[in-house]
């Protein structure tokens, strides 16, 4: 019999998580608040189940893909505990702040589940393709355990260090391309100015010192790359309400440990004038339009 995975969240992310671990053989056992999805996840192979605790009940392991920290720990101390079977494995893979995510996993451990945070990187695409990065927090032996879960919807699976290590990963990371899509964003607009072609200034930097993730992959000017969101008005890809989210996690864990990140400030200070101006359902890359003086609600 095909062991039994609960997932709890099918969001944009978890719809797509869902689905690959039922092409991957698991019985999945899904759960949302919305009926939407629900449908979305029967149509994927998945088992719909009525509630978060009814998923759960009897599953061998559970995923969790929740919007915020608040959401995490209220699954998990009212449904998951109360309702999972002795020794079950638990994968949180939301982006949630670090403290948080160390306090879920303590409460599991203290109760003899195994757990880890598992943030992931990738965005929507990767999550439907099975392609997505999972930066895992826990003990040795719970990695080991959701190894091989994970990797039915990634391509990577990293362990980390102890828990909380994956969302400490996963908000270091974040910030760094939110800094860096700006970067990009300045010199395109930059080069506009200056009377560059935006083919002819893409096909030098990618090329050059000035290469990067946020220009080859989400180039934020249309033509260059045109996969990126750039070429559909910005629509779809990773919405910058997401990116600030994830840059207010890590001005928080910044504050807490004492690190110095003005840069990461500056990013989200940006990143929420362009959401508080219409653009927070837009893809991130979208805040050239705010540094070039072009964006229109």
């Amino acid at each position: 019999m095909a062991e039994t995975i609960a997932f709890i969240g099918l969001g944009n992310m978890g719809s797509g998580m869902a689905a690959n671990l039922a092409k991957a053989g698991y019985a999945v056992r899904a759960f949302d608040l919305s009926a939407d999805a629900l449908a979305r996840a029967k149509g994927d192979g998945c088992t719909v189940a009525g509630s978060a605790a009814e998923a759960v009940s009897g599953a061998d392991a559970v995923v969790t893909m929740l919007p915020a920290g608040k959401h995490v720990e209220a699954v998990y101390n009212g449904e998951v505990f109360g309702a999972a079977k002795s020794g079950a494995l638990f994968m949180d893979c939301s982006t949630i702040d670090v403290v948080t995510a160390r306090k879920v996993v303590e409460a599991a451990t203290a109760q003899g589940f195994a757990m880890v945070d598992a943030p992931v990187s990738g965005g929507v695409a990767a999550a439907s393709g099975g392609t997505l990065t999972f930066m895992v927090g826990g003990e040795t032996a719970a990695f080991g355990r959701a190894e091989p879960i994970l990797s039915c919807m990634g391509k990577a699976v990293i362990h980390a260090g102890g828990a909380g290590a994956g969302q400490a990963a996963k908000i270091c990371n974040n910030m760094l391309l939110g800094i860096s899509m700006i970067g990009t964003c300045e010199a395109f607009a930059l080069a506009q100015k200056l009377g560059l072609d935006a083919q002819v200034f893409f096909d030098i930097s990618s090329k050059a010192s000035g290469q990067c993730w946020s220009m080859t992959s989400y180039c934020p000017v249309p033509g260059p790359v045109p996969a990126a969101p750039s070429n559909r008005d910005y629509e779809g890809g990773f919405a910058a309400a997401l990116m600030l989210k994830d840059l207010k996690l890590a001005m928080e864990a910044a504050a807490a440990s004492n690190a110095a990140t003005p840069m990461g400030a500056q990013a989200e200070a940006l990143y929420q004038a362009f959401s508080n101006l219409g653009g927070a359902a837009k893809d991130f890359s979208g805040i050239i339009k705010l540094l070039d003086g072009s964006w229109r609600a």
